[in-house]
């Protein structure tokens, strides 16, 4: 298995970042979060790679927001329910103007 490189993902995601800075151990939780949020396919297949599901769920379980959709997308392939995450139950006081 080769080596992954953060030039490998999508430009779009590190933009607020130095990229040389990024590591991947201690950086997971920003860089799963990314992923979740903004990336591409190609970008989950690199985390899935890198982490693996049971590691990334681990991770996902504890962010305060994710949207819904990636939510689902994590829950489903995790097996962990949906209620059990932290953005779940953490949610807005206040609906948003925009439901997309």
């Amino acid at each position: 298995m080769s080596q992954i490189t953060i030039d490998q993902f999508s430009k779009h995601l590190f933009w607020d970042t130095k990229k040389e800075e990024i590591d991947f151990d201690k950086n997971k939780s920003y860089v799963i979060w990314q992923v979740l949020e903004y990336g591409k396919l190609k970008d989950w297949k690199l985390i899935q790679q890198q982490y693996g599901i049971s590691k990334i769920a681990k991770e996902a379980v504890k962010f305060r927001e994710l949207d819904k959709k990636s939510l689902s997308f994590i829950s489903l392939l995790s097996g962990i329910p949906k209620e059990d995450f932290r953005c779940y139950t953490f949610q807005q006081s206040a609906p948003p103007h925009w439901n997309f």
